[in-house]
């Protein structure tokens, strides 16, 4: 139901195909409010107090917050599950508020919500509100969110995370595949131009069934042609799967 870091071991070059929301958005949103209050305070402004960053699932979301709480030595929380749901029914808002409480004594939160029910994102995202400064929050649905709790002074950034342009994809496959043991002939931007429209996760997946292929081919080295197999397998699969009669969707 809730899972803590207390310092997450991801950064920023964890994360591919999001430069421009780290550049343009986090580090100035996010990143300066938390490691630099006095310039805000040289001004005599109030300094951003929460971000929403919303996009399809598989883009990057957690992760950048992720790489956030790293490098702002913040505690990053992640909530899944409808059972939030029937614990705050059961036992009302002051269990979130506590909890939230007993973690950000010492440093302000990165917080996922993933997976929730409208209720459960409701009433998480006010006990936020109510006990701290600053959250950044990632989520798949912003629609599902009180229009009230979207307005200047509470979660009034928005950072969008679409799917990854070739470019992106081309630096995601490189930084999941730094730490394989892969051949050095492995074409990386034409992988990226065969998986269009796919996410990071798709193409984390792409990396790992590639990495399948060679233990069942018992190699120690991870070959192009087992990649272009994991892309028709991974890529080419899901596609078929989430086809239906009346409506064909790729991803």
């Amino acid at each position: 139901m809730m899972t803590v870091e207390e310092k997450p071991d991801v950064t920023y070059n964890d994360v591919g195909g999001c430069k421009e929301q780290i550049e343009k958005r986090m580090r100035e949103v996010v990143e300066l409010p938390m490691l630099h209050p006095e310039k805000y305070v040289q001004l005599g402004i109030d300094p951003p107090e929460g971000v929403l960053c919303y996009g399809p699932p598989g883009t990057g979301k957690t992760t950048l917050a992720r790489a956030v709480a790293n490098r702002t030595d913040a505690c990053f929380i992640r909530l899944i599950g409808s059972e939030l749901v029937q614990k705050y029914v059961r036992e009302g808002l002051g269990w979130f508020v506590n909890c939230f409480r007993w973690h950000a004594k010492k440093k302000l939160v990165s917080c996922s919500l993933m997976k929730l029910m409208p209720l459960a994102v409701h009433a998480l995202t006010m006990a936020l509100v109510e006990i701290m400064k600053f959250s950044a929050q990632c989520l798949n649905l912003p629609d599902t969110l009180d229009p009230a709790l979207l307005r200047p002074g509470r979660l009034g950034r928005k950072v969008e995370f679409g799917l990854p342009n070739l470019e992106s994809r081309n630096q995601i496959f490189k930084i999941r595949t730094r730490t394989m043991n892969c051949e050095r002939d492995v074409r990386f931007e034409l992988l990226a131009r065969l998986c269009p429209n796919s996410t990071g996760a798709d193409i984390r997946s792409v990396c790992t069934e590639a990495g399948m292929y060679a233990i069942r081919a018992r190699r120690k080295t991870v070959t192009e042609k087992d990649s272009l197999d994991a892309v028709n397998k991974v890529i080419k699969g899901y596609q078929k799967f989430s086809a239906t009669l009346k409506h064909m969707v790729y991803n």
